[in-house]
């Protein structure tokens, strides 16, 4: 009978001591003033800039085709970790290092994601680990450096009935439909980690691709290939050979493993054509099926 009791007593004090962990999501949100994204142990944020008119040539770039920040947090049982991507102006960038800095933060990459937009901008990498309330107090006194716009968002594109199914069927995945947009996340089969704590896709470790439509019968594409140093230039001859220009080769993390490379693309099609070189391009690749 004590035996029993004693079992009874040690399970109801693991439930206690894993509620006692818990993240504490809602008090996240309430910080930002806005819903997030949960998967798994994740909490994702997205930051559209709505605020920014950016173009490049004759298109002009919607919010979730490339002008989306965001920031991801992980519950990790005693504190957490922190990811994310800040979509900047150039004039914003001494001020947001500046509190980073004060807040312990880490930054982790600063560049282009694309090229040839009116007006420039670019992109940093933060990261940082501790309590999660005061990672998320700290980031945003870190946004609200910026003009990235913290009220709820609403829908930032265009209602349209663009018909992705060419597009779907030649990738063999579904994507996310969103107005004039179309977005793919596919992750790498190894498992990423930083620090030996596992980094899941969903903190920006999935390649991701997107389409936008411009007109009745082009699209607009970008997004990024998470690669391993070997895969770098086939998917950049595979891009290259149906003209998808590269636009960026660099780093998004300092100590991840395997050691990860991030390539960018940029370019105007048919989107059946622009699906047939990133179909190339995934191939060449060690991305889930």
């Amino acid at each position: 009978m004590k035996k029993y009791l004693m079992i009874v007593l040690m399970a109801l004090a693991g439930v206690n001591a894993s509620e006692a962990q818990l993240p504490d999501w809602q008090g996240v949100e309430t910080i930002f003033g806005r819903k997030g994204t949960v998967q798994g142990q994740v909490l994702k944020l997205a930051f559209p800039r709505s605020d920014l008119s950016v173009n490049v040539g004759n298109v002009h770039v919607e919010p979730g085709l490339a002008l989306t920040a965001w920031l991801a947090f992980r519950n990790m049982g005693e504190h957490a970790m922190v990811m994310g991507d800040l979509v900047l102006m150039e004039s914003e960038i001494p001020s947001v290092e500046k509190k980073l800095m004060e807040h312990h933060l880490e930054i982790a990459a600063i560049h282009n994601h694309i090229i040839g937009e009116e007006p420039k901008v670019m992109y940093m990498h933060v990261g940082g680990e501790g309590d999660l309330l005061k990672l998320a107090a700290g980031l945003k006194d870190v946004l609200d450096q910026t003009k990235i716009p913290m009220a709820t968002p609403g829908s930032s594109t265009t209602k349209a009935d663009a018909n992705w199914g060419g597009v779907e069927s030649t990738l063999a995945r579904t994507g996310k439909h969103a107005g004039n947009l179309l977005q793919f996340s596919v992750p790498r089969v190894e498992k990423i980690t930083e620090h030996g704590m596992e980094i899941p896709p969903f903190m920006g470790m999935a390649t991701a691709i997107n389409m936008q439509m411009v007109g009745a019968k082009e699209a607009a594409t970008t997004g990024d290939f998470v690669l391993l140093a070997d895969e770098v230039n086939p998917v950049v001859q595979a891009l290259l050979s149906h003209n998808i220009t590269v636009t960026a080769v660099h780093s998004h993390m300092l100590f991840e493993s395997p050691r990860l490379i991030f390539l960018h693309f940029w370019s105007v099609d048919d989107p059946i054509a622009l699906a047939k070189g990133l179909k190339a391009a995934l191939d060449q690749t060690n991305s889930s099926r």
